[in-house]
């Protein structure tokens, strides 16, 4: 199955793999992509999609450093030679969209991070100073919150001038569409906190308002249950993700990415309130192959994987033939130049089988 086309949109996808998300903080301080990271995706085209690293839609919604931008023409300029390179090689890549919130230090932004509420999220984070306790978060104002949601929708129009094939918005992970539906990140008492409702409502009017503005053909967001990552607690996930999901799925979004990380109860619900295309990410697996075979027998309908994908830029060949697969080298997986980036093995290279 993993080898069989799939419709996305107006994609058509020649296999089911997905190249995850991953941080790789390799962007020009300015948050301009480097042609090294043209490079990195255009070797990882055989993918049947690519979704980018995240990338902040605001100067304020950038976490960690040298992470890219969509909110200035020349980070657009520096993304369009991204989508020239992977298209020419003919791959197909979208942008993930993602706003750091509370998760950030001003020494690698020059402002303090904002977040649904005053409360400090994560412990410690990377500065060019070393490892620092991230600070207690500004909280947004009702009418921030409102402007931010514009910021994302405006980030996805420049993803599409940019030549993206669409975006995905981060809802995942600790980030701030995610510190929104959290019981211990959203303490406020305005119409997006308090019950359920007010805590999805930050993630279902950044949705539409992307849609909006590119159609939700070209719109997937990701969503990770109960993952705890950043400190966040979810204790009523079973009551926030069928409501936010069935929210969404009346958006029409092309798809769902989700990291199952929810529980098998919670996982199962939510693959069934889902009408379109899900994809899913298991963080537990050990095994890509036989791992990407379950989930899509599960119900899955493409497969995401991040840390195969960055060791192996052929990964849908070796998957096919069954070669031996390289090991990440997670030392060299944030920041640097090009080893660990660009300078992983392909198959014709590989010793085992040259």
């Amino acid at each position: 199955m993993l080898f069989t086309p799939h419709t996305l949109g107006s994609l058509r996808l020649p296999n089911r793999l997905v190249m995850a998300p991953m941080t790789r903080s390799r962007a020009y301080v300015a948050g301009i992509p480097s042609p090294l990271t043209a490079l990195y995706y255009a070797q990882r085209a055989s993918a049947g999609l690519i979704v980018t690293e995240g990338v902040q839609p605001s100067a304020v919604g950038q976490g960690y450093m040298n992470t890219p931008g969509l909110h200035t023409d020349e980070q657009v300029a520096g993304w369009r030679e991204v989508t020239d390179a992977v298209h020419a090689a003919g791959g197909r890549i979208v942008a993930q969209i993602m706003h750091a919130g509370g998760v950030g230090h001003p020494d690698n932004t020059g402002h303090l991070p904002v977040a649904p509420s005053a409360v400090r999220l994560g412990e410690q984070i990377f500065t060019p100073a070393g490892l620092q306790d991230t600070p207690v978060a500004v909280e947004l104002s009702t009418t921030e919150v409102e402007a931010t949601v514009g910021d994302f929708a405006a980030a996805a129009r420049r993803a599409v001038d940019a030549g993206f094939d669409g975006v995905e918005l981060h809802g995942a992970n600790g980030y701030l569409i995610h510190q929104f539906l959290s019981q211990n990140a959203n303490l406020r008492d305005d119409r997006y906190g308090g019950s359920v409702e007010g805590r999805i409502r930050f993630a279902v009017e950044t949705a539409k308002a992307v849609a909006d503005e590119i159609g939700p053909s070209r719109v997937g967001i990701r969503l990770s249950p109960r993952n705890g990552a950043q400190g966040l607690v979810e204790e009523d996930a079973h009551e926030v993700y069928p409501a936010l999901v069935s929210e969404l799925a009346g958006l029409d979004l092309v798809y769902l990415h989700l990291l199952a990380t929810g529980g098998a109860e919670l996982d199962a619900r939510i693959r069934d309130l889902w009408p379109n295309t899900l994809i899913v990410n298991d963080p537990t697996a050990t095994d890509p192959a036989a791992s990407a075979e379950e989930r899509l027998r599960w119900g899955a309908h493409l497969v995401a994987l991040g840390k195969s994908f960055l060791a192996n830029p052929d990964l849908p060949v070796r998957l096919r033939v069954g070669a031996p697969l390289n090991e990440a080298d997670l030392s060299t997986a944030f920041g640097g130049d090009h080893r660990g980036y660009t300078d992983y093995p392909t198959l014709a290279l590989h010793p085992a089988v040259a």
